[in-house]
């Protein structure tokens, strides 16, 4: 029960880091060419679910690996 518990903690961790670290990295993009003048609440918007969705994929990738590394110990 104890390791689900740090589990689940490493994982909202691991995903709320990656969402920040995405978000600051979209920042540094200029949208406004892409977007349309009177649509910035929409534009918000998607740039927030875009960073969701990579920030989750990412930390999916890390805490795939960091656990299948974890798993490598009961190969040997």
């Amino acid at each position: 029960m104890h390791s689900l518990a740090q589990d689940g903690l490493v994982g909202i961790i691991s995903h709320i880091f990656f969402i920040i670290v995405t978000w600051q990295v979209l920042q540094s993009i200029n949208f406004d060419a892409i977007f349309r003048k009177n649509r910035l609440m929409e534009a918000r918007i998607l740039l927030i679910l875009v960073t969701i969705a990579i920030g989750t994929t990412v930390s999916n990738f890390f805490l795939d690996f960091f656990f299948w590394s974890q798993q490598l110990r009961h190969f040997f």
